[in-house]
């Protein structure tokens, strides 16, 4: 064999060796590589998410219902972008989600929490309710106090009330009257018991005295006196006089606010007889009829000056003996006055 023969043997039997061993390296190492890690062995807990764009990822199809997100920290998780439209959470139990921790916490407005303290001290028990206010109070009014001039002749009329007591139980005083030609037409005083009998409204029982016309009579006095629905103030009063002469008497006002200080008084009053009492120039029947309406602007709530128009007329027999003395039996004046309380 040729020193040539035996050089090329050598140099392939090394070639050979060094190919066995390097085989079975490089195998294992191509299989190793292809070899994807298990999820038990992955380590998510250092992993930064925070620059992972999620916008684009189909939640849609993913069952949460077995996912544990309880040491999942979402603190740096930008959740802007997310489209959960798409999203099925009808398979997530709330029912094990501990919100304990949240019970302490303030209300979101930043209010304190409410208390039974506090609760107590805005709804505290009531062992006992007043009916009715019992102080005693008083009160003097004239609604009208007025004047005109008829032809160059003076006239001046008043009509006024005074009150005292409580909410049950009132003393009651009422006068009205009229002077003309510079004598008193006609005047009466009434002294009255009132007790509250429904909201707004009383009962009155009392005496009435009329000085004029015609001399003194002496009336008893039953009625009710209140505030009717749509804020008419009425009274009404039957009077029985002793001579048998009945009467009756019902008055009605009504007030327009106009401004806070301007306000119009609407006023009627009608009286009737039972029987004809020709000495006082009264028939049996209706009697007379008034109405007027006054302007007033209040100065202060305790003092109003005012201007009106005031309208009278008599009917029946009282016309008729009015024709008999020569008396019109209607009469329209323009009055000026004032009105006050204390």
């Amino acid at each position: 064999m040729s020193v040539r023969t035996v050089t090329l043997a050598s140099s392939i039997a090394v070639a050979l060796a060094c190919a066995g061993v390097s085989t079975p390296a490089h195998a294992q190492h191509a299989h190793g590589a292809d070899k994807a890690p298990t999820p038990q062995s992955a380590d998510h807990s250092k992993m930064d998410h925070s620059k992972m764009d999620h916008s684009k990822m189909d939640h849609s199809k993913m069952d949460h219902s077995k996912m544990d997100h309880s040491k999942m920290d979402h603190s740096k998780m930008d959740h802007s972008k997310m489209d959960h439209s798409k999203m099925d959470h009808s398979k997530m139990d709330h029912s094990k989600m501990d919100h304990s921790t949240h019970s302490d916490h303030p209300p979101p407005t930043g209010l304190p929490v409410i208390t039974d303290a506090d609760r107590a001290a805005a709804f505290p028990d009531i062992e006992v309710h007043t009916a009715h206010d019992n102080r005693v109070v008083h009160m003097v009014q004239f609604n009208r106090l007025e004047a005109w001039s008829d032809d160059g002749e003076p006239g001046q009329a008043w009509e006024g009330h005074a009150w005292i007591g409580n909410d049950l139980h009132k003393l009651r005083l009422r006068s009205e009257g009229e002077r003309e030609h510079g004598r008193t037409e006609s005047a009466d005083l009434e002294v009255l018991y009132g007790r509250a009998v429904a909201p707004w409204w009383d009962v009155v029982a009392g005496v009435r005295h009329d000085f004029q016309p015609g001399g003194a009579q002496t009336f008893a006095a039953l009625g009710v006196a209140g505030l009717a629905p749509y804020k008419f103030e009425v009274e009404a009063t039957a009077y029985l006089g002793e001579s048998g002469q009945t009467a009756a008497r019902v008055e009605a006002e009504y007030e327009t606010l106009l401004t806070n200080r301007l306000i119009a008084q609407s006023l009627v009053e009608a009286t009737a007889y039972g029987r004809d009492d020709p000495r006082r120039g009264i028939g049996a029947g209706l009697s007379t009829l008034e109405a007027g309406v006054r302007l007033r602007y209040e100065i202060t709530r305790r003092f109003a000056p005012y201007v009106g128009i005031a309208w009278e007329r008599a009917y029946g027999e009282t016309a008729d003996l009015r024709r008999d003395e020569g008396e019109p039996i209607e009469d329209a004046r323009l009055v000026m006055g004032v009105r006050f309380w204390f």
